[in-house]
């Protein structure tokens, strides 16, 4: 019987997207999957009920531990084995394992020099996440690999708070690195010109400057940053009428689960969305992408002009393209 397993320790972000193999592994090779996940993100893959066994690690064990998990993951027999993560502790574990078909996922990494480094860009462009984990398959036989289809997670058993509207904008203001975020400002200018919207803010328990843009309008305006787990706020993002949020991880989960977004891309090469839901604003400068994750340095005079330059009256206009249709 065939079994599968799939490494992919980390990121929020990467493991949404990486999450799209799963029903195409189901569907073309029938049988059990495994995932080993960082021991902090294991509860995002009992979302998804195409994985049978979780396996976590926590990174604190190191080099013994991890070598500890190879050995029982030895145990199991994998036909297939799928190396999504392509790091140095996803290495280390395949070289336990011996499995008739094993797949890596390529990080292309003379193509990041090239670009990053001597600003010559041969991805994809755009370069869709999703798409890249899926293409592998195809030296598995999945010859639908790349078609992108939505995914249905199980939020049965995860409460949303009582404050929480469905009928409202949910908005997502922080990102992991400061450059690709949207300015505070454009925030509030954006609640300012829809007045007749209510707004439900995401984030984390750092993100202490959500309040202010809640105090924009604070009738019309729930924060609730802070306040949920990674796993209730992939709910509301379920729920949402309309998500919108720069280069995140709950981009990806709007955009996995089919549920409409904005998507706001600014200096970032690799955190576009796939679906058609998805609606991508951009705007053209010669330095982008000019960096892999918002880490860095900005070489425009107006610091994040990637970012500055999407105006809320764009998003705004852009609510109402998406609400309409």
């Amino acid at each position: 019987m065939n079994k599968t397993l799939i490494i992919r320790f980390s990121s929020f972000g990467d493991i949404v997207q990486c999450m799209s193999v799963l029903n195409k592994v189901k569907s073309n090779i029938p049988g059990d999957i495994h995932w080993v996940t960082r021991s902090d993100m294991s509860s995002l893959l009992d979302l998804n009920k195409s994985v049978d066994k979780v396996w976590s690690f926590d990174k604190k064990k190191g080099l013994f531990g991890l070598i500890k998990l190879a050995m029982e993951l030895r145990k199991e027999n994998y036909t297939h084995v799928y190396d999504a993560h392509s790091n140095l502790r996803s290495k280390i574990l395949s070289l336990f394992l011996f499995p008739p078909h094993f797949l890596r996922r390529s990080k292309e990494r003379v193509k990041r020099i090239l670009l990053f480094t001597f600003r010559k860009n041969y991805f994809e462009n755009p370069y869709r996440g999703i798409i890249s984990y899926l293409s592998p398959l195809e030296k598995w036989g999945i010859e639908d690999a790349r078609e992108f289809t939505p995914e249905q997670w199980d939020f049965t058993n995860v409460s949303l708070p009582d404050s929480f509207d469905d009928n409202s904008i949910v908005i997502a203001p922080s990102a992991a690195w400061e450059m690709k975020r949207w300015p505070i400002s454009h925030w509030k200018k954006l609640i300012e010109l829809n007045t007749d919207k209510t707004f439900t803010i995401l984030g984390g328990p750092g993100d202490t400057f959500c309040e202010d843009i809640k105090n924009i309008a604070p009738e019309r305006v729930i924060n609730l940053a802070g306040k949920l787990s990674l796993i209730e706020s992939c709910a509301i993002v379920s729920k949402s009428k309309l998500l919108i949020s720069a280069d995140t991880g709950l981009i990806h989960v709007a955009d996995i689960l089919g549920r409409k977004g904005i998507s706001l891309m600014g200096p970032t090469a690799f955190g576009f969305a796939t679906g058609p839901h998805i609606k991508t604003l951009e705007v053209e400068l010669s330095c982008r992408p000019c960096t892999k994750d918002g880490r860095g340095k900005c070489s425009q005079s107006t610091w994040q002009k990637c970012m500055v330059d999407i105006t809320p009256e764009t998003v705004s206009r852009e609510i109402t393209n998406q609400l309409s249709c």
